[in-house]
């Protein structure tokens, strides 16, 4: 079989998994929901601070809560692959004479075909709560390159943790990766309106330029110059996760 056609099994594999084991991606499409709900009521408030963007709650959070529940989505890939592991499944795909290169392609494409579905699920939201989207088509387009590249840089980091961990134990560790990259950012507030040391760490991390990315459609109009620094930013970290992901694949050891 060409490299092609492993990717693409291993991808439909784990897809296949989603109706058959629902309780290991439910959560990555319910956690979006119940934030943006819990965020728009809780602090609804937030958009009377001076200085603020966003004219209601929703159009703040709703970029927000998709990509987060994108990059979710992800992380069950490398989840998946700890399960396998710890089953001694996964061996077998170590042992074939499949490229490692195509074992990891399949799993990095199923990272970003799982965190569609979130994305879908928040557009729903978008329309059942008649949220405006003053950039329009191009706004959406603009949160759909979000959350699928943060989908794949989630599906880069989880598989490279488990490739090295190799069992569920695992899993606490890269949630908390990626709690920490959105919850760092300016995942609650603008840049403008951070202080202390959060403002620093906010202006530095990626998470920063690709949240910019995912709102600006829902902010105002869509441009160029809100639109390069998220590219550069997931750009950045796929490179850098992906490389840990292809070094753990490379020393795996059935």
């Amino acid at each position: 079989m060409s490299s092609a056609a492993v990717s693409w099994g291993i991808a439909k594999r784990n897809l296949m998994l989603i109706p058959r084991m629902p309780s290991t991606f439910f959560p990555s499409l319910v956690m979006p929901v119940f934030l943006t709900i819990s965020f728009a009521g809780a602090f609804s408030g937030i958009v009377e601070l001076p200085g603020f963007p966003a004219e209601a709650a929703l159009n703040w959070f709703i970029p927000m809560t998709t990509i987060q529940g994108a990059a979710f989505a992800g992380i069950t890939t490398g989840m998946g692959m700890a399960r396998d592991f710890e089953s001694g499944f996964y061996d077998r795909f170590l042992a074939s004479p499949a490229p490692r290169a195509a074992l990891l392609g399949g799993s990095l494409l199923a990272s970003t075909l799982r965190a569609v579905l979130p994305f879908a699920l928040l557009m729903a939201v978008t329309v059942v709560s008649g949220t405006d989207v003053p950039g329009g088509l191009p706004g959406l387009l603009s949160l759909a390159t979000a959350a699928l590249g943060v989908g794949l840089v989630a599906g880069a980091w989880s598989v490279g943790v488990a490739l090295r961990a190799q069992t569920l134990q695992a899993v606490p560790l890269i949630q908390s990766g990626m709690f920490l990259g959105f919850f760092l950012s300016t995942a609650q507030m603008p840049i403008e309106l951070l202080t202390g040391w959060l403002h620093h760490v906010a202006r530095f991390n990626p998470m920063t330029n690709v949240l910019q990315l995912a709102r600006q459609g829902y902010l105002g109009d869509v441009t160029w110059t809100d639109t390069w620094p998220g590219l550069v930013s997931l750009t950045g970290m796929f490179v850098v996760l992906g490389l840990f992901a292809r070094r753990g694949m490379r020393k795996a050891i059935p």
